[in-house]
């Protein structure tokens, strides 16, 4: 609740609280859409969603989002029905009845953010607070009645499309089989953690045609005897860098760590601390690349919903790599072959090496984010603030995306082929998606 009116209240610094007809100052500003985009990402942090489920939250709710805009302003966006696998038709403002599209927007996000994954409620007290806020600064009832309708009426059509791309089906499939044979993924320290999504890759893809339609090639063979194989160097590489890292590798490395929970183990005492995932790090990067573009509100909306589109599919294509090969972490290896004292210097996700998830959507999402602001598009990433980590600037978004291929080197958590694989193939699925989809007119 601490952010949430945080959040409200920092608009209001522009203008009076006395004033009550000026609900377009701060319902249009396009601030208070990342505001909410903040707030999701607070909710799925606080309640232990993985990357890949939190994905599925941002793509929803930034749909749901963008639907609404493209209601709204259909001269200027172009509906995604018929775009995205088995999206058929959204409904479109009624003829005569007068509603707020920015309104809208935010409330469809904030609906479908929490009802594909949390409880109803989730973020009510959000939503409400904004109701009472627009009532208070003069939206007329009738609009107010109006643009609320036009916003669950949007939102019970995606969230009905949501319902059939197998997420609640893939929660029954059966746990991942852990064969522990040389070089093949297991559990590991210090929570020992089963594996995440091994079924992710039957989650219905959006725009690619099927999860396996860029797949990567073999990772190298599993061959720790031989010091002369490409599998031993790349052993030995990872396990050199982490031994004799720089504080600004450090930095790199925990700049894009991007845990949302960390297990810390002190003795007998266990504590967790979390941290924005790898996808709510980059819908905070479409806020901030948006603010500084000047971006309006409506155009503010497209650029986060073809990155959570983007990201999404990306999370499918890699997860389905992932338990295609069943390749072993860094840890794992050394543990058992070189220094069984050895640690990353991150924390080692749950879930097999190959390829790299953080990698593969952050190349993909720079290529979405390059088609919508431009090449060359310079910007500071005050993401990390919050989580006391100074904030890094880049040159453009594919310089963002180069330095995180490097942090999960430098983390310990992938090899470097993996990274540099991961990026390639990230960058082919971007374009792919991007290629394809028709949304600003």
């Amino acid at each position: 609740m601490r952010i949430a009116f945080a959040a409200i209240a920092g608009l209001l610094v522009a203008v009076s609280c006395n004033q009550k007809n000026d609900y377009e100052k701060i319902v249009h500003d396009p601030i208070l859409f990342s505001n909410t985009v903040h707030e999701l990402n607070s909710v799925v942090m606080g309640n232990n969603f993985s990357p890949i489920v939190a994905s599925r939250n941002y793509m929803y709710a930034s749909v749901a989002a963008y639907e609404v805009i493209a209601g709204g302003y259909p001269d200027k966006y172009e509906s995604l029905s018929g775009q995205l696998h088995g999206l058929s038709s959204v409904p479109k403002p009624e003829t005569g009845k007068k509603i707020d599209v920015e309104f809208a927007a935010i409330l469809a996000f904030s609906k479908l953010g929490e009802a594909v994954t949390f409880p109803e409620g989730s973020m009510s007290y959000y939503t409400d607070s904004l109701k009472e806020l627009a009532k208070d600064h003069g939206m007329p009832g009738d609009v107010f009645k109006n643009t609320v309708a036009f916003a669950d009426t949007v939102s019970a059509v995606i969230l009905k499309w949501s319902k059939k791309d197998n997420y609640l089906q893939t929660r029954t499939f059966p746990k991942y089989n852990v064969i522990d044979t040389p070089g093949r993924w297991i559990p590991t320290p210090p929570a020992y953690t089963q594996a995440m999504e091994p079924h992710w890759n039957k989650i219905r893809t959006l725009v690619l045609d099927s999860a396996s339609e860029f797949t990567p090639p073999r990772p190298p063979v599993f061959n720790i005897k031989d010091k002369n194989s490409k599998y031993y160097q790349e052993v030995i590489s990872i396990k050199n860098a982490v031994d004799s890292l720089s504080d600004e590798q450090k930095h790199i490395a925990d700049f894009w760590d991007d845990n949302p929970f960390k297990l810390n183990v002190s003795g007998h005492v266990m504590f967790g601390t979390k941290k924005f995932s790898p996808p709510g790090h980059w819908m905070s990067i479409v806020g901030i690349a948006a603010q500084k573009a000047n971006y309006d509100f409506a155009a503010t909306v497209y650029a986060y919903a073809i990155m959570a589109i983007t990201q999404f599919d990306a999370f499918i294509h890699c997860w389905d790599e992932k338990y295609r090969s069943n390749y072993a972490r860094p840890e794992t290896v050394i543990n058992k072959y070189i220094d069984q004292d050895w640690r990353p210097y991150l924390q080692t996700p749950p879930f097999p090496e190959y390829t790299c998830g953080h990698s593969t959507i952050s190349s993909a999402n720079a290529e979405a984010l390059t088609h919508v602001f431009g090449d060359n598009f310079a910007y500071t990433d005050t993401s990390e603030l919050e989580f006391g980590i100074k904030s890094r600037s880049f040159k453009s978004f594919r310089d963002a995306a180069i330095e995180n291929n490097w942090a999960r080197f430098y983390g310990g958590l992938h090899f470097h082929n993996s990274c540099i694989i991961s990026t390639d193939y990230g960058r082919r699925v971007g374009n792919f998606i991007i290629g394809r989809l028709r949304m600003r007119k």
